[in-house]
């Protein structure tokens, strides 16, 4: 019979995370031996037991699925250097789709699975590595950047920067105006 209260509990915390998994994964099986009539309680822990057993080891027909529906290398690379050369321009999903001749549907499920995001947020992120990079090597004031970089003006510039670095985790979330001012002041000691 398995541990029961806290001793199952300390043995959970105990070990590599791997281990623990595999542990979480025998206490459904022996709550199952312990149900003898409740067939819907064993049917909820058959169902636990065989999830936590596809999260720690996957079916190998699975992963191959998962590899399905990305875009192709040189598709991927296609996109990509539109999204930068035209990265101060409104770019569309029917101009991308065009680019390797899919849907728009099919092209964004695609280009979710190549790149974990769909085709505007991952605009997003490119303007706001673009325009931190000429924060960090220019003087030029936030408006002409955020235009430089596509963005509407330096407020809509500033509300992505805000929201990018909350999703990061950091609170409170770090405004265009304090980065270069904190890391311009720093790139000076950073240069042999």
């Amino acid at each position: 019979m398995a541990k029961e209260g806290i001793g199952a509990i300390l043995d959970l915390t105990a070990g590599k995370p791997r281990a623990r998994v595999k542990r979480v994964i025998t206490l459904p099986d022996a709550a199952i031996g312990e149900l003898d009539g409740d067939r819907s309680a064993k049917c909820t822990l058959l169902e636990a037991a065989s999830l936590l057993r596809e999260q720690i080891d996957p079916d190998p027909t699975m992963a191959a699925a998962d590899d399905r529906g990305r875009l192709l290398a040189w598709q991927a690379r296609k996109v990509v250097e539109y999204i930068g050369a035209h990265i101060a321009r409104l770019i569309r999903v029917p101009a991308l789709c065009a680019l390797i001749a899919r849907s728009a549907w099919h092209f964004s499920r695609s280009f979710r699975r190549s790149f974990v995001a769909l085709p505007y947020a991952f605009a997003i992120r490119r303007r706001l590595a673009l325009a931190a990079q000429y924060m960090l090597e220019t003087d030029t004031c936030l408006s002409d950047i955020a235009l430089r970089c596509g963005f509407a003006d330096q407020a809509h510039l500033c509300k992505h920067f805000r929201r990018s670095t909350l999703r990061r985790g950091l609170h409170p979330p770090i405004i265009p105006g304090i980065v270069r001012f904190r890391f311009k002041a720093e790139a000076p000691r950073l240069v042999p």
